[in-house]
């Protein structure tokens, strides 16, 4: 099977995610292995007053991020008509170095699969906003 260029494909051929809980607004870069998402805090996303957004939305963006490295793998070994079922996400450990995101901030999130395992995968994160380390999260993933 031949590679499908990122320039091909949709956020939603990567994902499971519409509407107001997709939030990563670009694909940076991906690989099997990784993946780069640039996403920007927005009044429509959920935990937000109005002004600011709970920095437990970062565990969301880490895992859609994930979900972008691993959705890019299904299609490029599985197809693109491939089963999009989405992952079963638990939090092993998470570190959050920031109080709120303010709306319409740059955050970049990295993810990478350090183990895979058949269907498991452990991915770390890392976020970053202005330069500046704000989350450092460990997800584990299965898909039944």
């Amino acid at each position: 099977m031949s590679t499908i260029p990122l320039s091909d494909l949709t956020l939603e051929d990567l994902l499971p995610h519409r509407g107001n809980m997709l939030f990563v607004e670009k694909v940076l870069e991906v690989d099997s292995k990784h993946a780069r998402t640039l996403c920007r805090p927005e009044k429509s996303w959920p935990m937000t007053d109005g002004k600011e957004i709970h920095p437990l939305i970062l565990i969301e963006l880490a895992a859609q991020t994930a979900g972008v490295c691993n959705g890019w793998n299904r299609i490029q070994t599985q197809g693109l008509d491939s089963n999009q079922m989405g992952w079963l996400v638990g939090i092993k450990k998470a570190e959050i170095f920031i109080e709120y995101l303010p709306l319409g901030s740059d955050i970049i999130t990295s993810a990478e699969n350090t183990h895979n395992f058949e269907n498991l995968r452990e991915v770390f994160c890392e976020q970053v906003m202005d330069t500046k380390l704000i989350g450092e999260i460990t997800l584990q993933l299965f898909q039944a």
